[in-house]
């Protein structure tokens, strides 16, 4: 929503709040196939990818939310080798999980394929990964793949998708988590962006809820800051197959041989510390 064409606004109306950032110009706009995308030249936050409406990432901040909905969901598994990727048209996420040298491959499965065209042409850093010959990269629709696909045949499932309205609604289902239950391996660690806990406690509770009906062991939010989405304060969801969260491969984790902007050890810990109105409000 353009309050003044030299900005870019964001009005969330359930919370009476509204997020803006200033434009230099409006770089690309079209409607695909599935949705509205635009792209937008910003003053200080680089290129802006918008989504019906919605900020979906900055040049300047998207790696704090690229980097959390993968690394600890990867040091949680014990040795992760086969990843999926739902959603992740930018292929930011792709990136990141390339990073790790035990994945022997990682395909990504974006239903709206202009999302990746674009991200190539105006995020090009965040692609830089897409030719891997552990990547493949597949436009069809992520939940008609998982149920298709074979019994174990995953060790982490991450779910990138947009809210949960419109194609992505379906990703927060409990049949869909049963389905990535089923082809989840042992130790199968399923992971998904879970909105802000200020702002959207019964998205988190209805997943919370949806991923134990779906059979999973145990569920652990992690908590990280992101400006440029509503309330500033966000999240991803992890889900178990047969093991309690919480513990990771710490050792790995600080020692890793790759680099990050914002994730390492020691936020690890810190992202899963919950506040203390989280697990309350979780069991109204």
């Amino acid at each position: 929503m353009a309050l003044d064409e030299s900005w870019f606004t964001e009005v969330c109306e359930s919370d009476g709040s509204a997020f803006s950032l200033k434009v230099k110009q409006k770089l690309h706009e079209e409607q695909s196939k599935f949705q509205k995308i635009e792209i937008y030249e910003t003053e200080k936050f680089g290129n802006l990818m918008v989504i019906d409406g919605f900020v979906m990432l900055t040049q300047r901040d998207n790696f704090i939310y690229h980097e959390m909905i993968t690394h600890p969901a990867l040091y949680t598994h014990p040795s992760p080798e086969k990843v999926l990727i739902i959603g992740g048209g930018d292929c930011g996420t792709l990136l990141e999980v390339l990073k790790h040298p035990t994945v022997k491959s990682a395909q990504q499965i974006e239903i709206d394929e202009r999302v990746t065209r674009l991200a190539e042409i105006y995020f090009p850093e965040l692609c830089e990964s897409n030719n891997d010959p552990r990547a493949e990269l597949m436009f069809i629709d992520g939940i008609q793949w998982v149920k298709d696909a074979p019994d174990e045949s995953y060790d982490v499932i991450i779910i990138d998708s947009t809210d949960p309205i419109g194609p992505a609604e379906g990703l927060f289902s409990r049949p869909f988590y049963a389905q990535c239950h089923r082809v989840l391996g042992e130790n199968g660690i399923l992971v998904q962006q879970s909105e802000s806990p200020l702002f959207h406690m019964k998205i988190l509770r209805d997943m919370h809820n949806a991923m134990k009906e779906a059979n999973y062991i145990d569920t652990l939010s992690a908590f990280f800051p992101q400006c440029s989405y509503p309330s500033g304060w966000w999240s991803v969801t992890m889900a178990c197959k047969d093991n309690v969260l919480g513990t990771y491969r710490q050792g790995d984790a600080e020692n890793k041989k790759f680099e990050t902007r914002y994730y390492d050890s020691a936020v690890h810990q810190a992202a899963l510390a919950a506040p203390a109105f989280f697990y309350p409000q979780l069991l109204e």
